[in-house]
């Protein structure tokens, strides 16, 4: 535990942290991003001033090593030609290893299927070009090539990839369709979370009724930037976060009251993850400059889920 004196105040918590431990200012402001930083018990920005008499907490993790290994995971391939493939992802896979997640990822499962993908993404990273969480489901775009990797990359920057997922959300939105533009950083309170922060990152998310259900409405939703887990906070910074969603909220049908609480709570009780879904995405090809569509249905265990919403009323 460090604390700051009176003729160290005003500096920001990066650069102080840095200087009083050591530790590179790349490295601190990796701490800070993770939450591994503490400034009076709170989780600082990294341009945040430290105040006179503050005490500044940090933790630095034991190093994992993680490498990312050929594994014989099966894997449902949608398209695939020389330059990339389109992978329709399970849930509960994990996109890459991490540590807590050095196996079983779906970096794994490519390397065992391709012979070789493009680097640019690192070693552990190897072709990926953008992600889904871990408990969404539907398609991705692999590179296989650097040139590739480069064009889709750069044609997802420019917001040319489209991506459109299905998702359910709690309650009915106050408007349909409905733009959420609201920036989107890493949470003070909790390092696992993301949240709308002033300073955070612009973020656009376009949703649109597609079913009105008892207490809940199923969406779609098209992406105008690609944030981390930014269906789920805009979502919940509505106050209709996404069904079955344990990190942004948990617990939401038992807020509810009157007849539709039976309802909500059955829903909740069948959802079996959080109900989101990649289902469409499309983009030109890098090489060819063919546009390409793809689709993905609701798999069995959201569209049951699905099912049973659209056919069950409030008593």
């Amino acid at each position: 535990m460090l604390e700051c004196g009176p003729e160290e105040a005003g500096g920001r918590v990066d650069l102080w942290t840095s200087e009083r431990t050591g530790l590179s200012r790349t490295r601190v402001q990796r701490l800070i991003a993770d939450g591994w930083v503490h400034v009076d018990g709170a989780t600082p920005m990294k341009s945040d001033p430290v105040e006179p008499g503050s005490r500044i907490e940090v933790l630095v993790p034991a190093p994992q090593p993680v490498e990312a290994v050929p594994e014989d995971i099966p894997l449902q391939v949608i398209h695939e030609d020389h330059d990339l493939l389109v992978v329709d992802k399970v849930a509960g896979m994990v996109v890459h290893p991490a540590p807590g997640h050095p196996r079983g990822t779906l970096v794994n499962a490519l390397l065992h299927h391709v012979e070789d993908l493009s680097g640019i993404g690192g070693r552990l990273r190897p072709g990926i070009v953008h992600r889904l969480d871990r408990d969404t489901s539907g398609l991705l775009v692999v590179a296989k090539t650097d040139e590739a990797h480069h064009a889709l990359s750069d044609a997802l920057r420019r917001r040319r990839v489209k991506r459109l997922y299905l998702a359910a959300v709690w309650g009915h939105l106050p408007e349909s369709p409905l733009d959420v533009d609201a920036p989107i950083g890493r949470s003070r309170t909790n390092r696992k979370r993301m949240a709308v922060v002033a300073e955070g990152r612009h973020a656009l998310t376009r949703l649109r009724v597609r079913e009105r259900w008892e207490s809940a409405e199923l969406l779609d939703v098209a992406l105008g930037t690609g944030r981390t887990h930014q269906i789920r906070v805009h979502a919940a910074h509505l106050g209709h976060p996404v069904v079955g969603d344990d990190l942004y909220g948990p617990g939401w049908e038992r807020g509810m009251s009157g007849p539709d609480q039976g309802w909500a709570r059955e829903l909740a009780r069948r959802t079996p993850r959080q109900f989101l879904h990649a289902t469409r995405l499309a983009f030109k090809h890098p090489t060819t400059k063919v546009e390409m569509r793809f689709h993905s249905p609701l798999p069995d265990d959201l569209e049951r889920v699905a099912e049973w919403a659209r056919q069950v009323r409030s008593p």
